[in-house]
């Protein structure tokens, strides 16, 4: 099978609103969640959502490594999950500016604010419905991929653009610091 291509910032599908999946177990369903996670694969990354990959439907899937969960009580390690016709419900006013970065926007990061916990719903491929309390990294991630089914990308939630740039350059300046101690 050849790995669809992820489409990068610029192209003006991923401004567009993703379209509700009528029926969440159907064949195209289950054969869009493949692309989408031999894509994720390919890329390295730990969520993707369907407008990425050019298809304007309301799915997404993610996975949080136990490297990049947190210690926030609905946080923690997460196995490959898909989700069709997620919503997002912030819990408390409560936010958190954190790094992002994204696979439609290779190499750069940036800082940005997100809700640190949520209720998230939908449903599973196989018909189920899906309903978790979500905090930390898993938070942010499914806020990073609704977003993308709503057009958004995280460049149009940063408040402040001193804290983006190439990774690898911010990567430097951060070891520069700690390498000079507190000032």
């Amino acid at each position: 099978m050849t790995t669809k291509s992820i489409l990068r910032v610029g192209d003006p599908l991923l401004r567009r609103v993703a379209e509700p999946v009528a029926d969440p177990t159907g064949p195209a369903v289950r054969a869009l969640i493949a692309d989408m996670q031999a894509a994720l694969a390919d890329a390295g990354g730990i969520g993707l959502a369907a407008p990425q990959i050019g298809v304007l439907q309301r799915v997404l899937i993610f996975r949080v490594p136990d490297a990049r969960a947190t210690d926030h009580p609905d946080d923690g390690p997460s196995p490959l999950t898909a989700l069709v016709n997620p919503v997002l419900e912030p819990l408390g006013d409560e936010m958190a500016l954190g790094w992002e970065g994204c696979l439609s926007i290779p190499g750069l990061r940036g800082e940005v604010p997100r809700h640190l916990r949520l209720r998230v719903t939908g449903t599973t491929p196989d018909g189920d419905a899906f309903e978790a309390v979500v905090g930390g990294t898993r938070a942010r991630v499914l806020q990073h991929e609704v977003d993308h089914l709503d057009g958004v990308l995280y460049l149009d939630r940063m408040t402040d653009f001193t804290r983006f740039g190439f990774t690898e350059e911010l990567l430097e300046a951060e070891a520069e610091r700690r390498r000079e101690g507190p000032r």
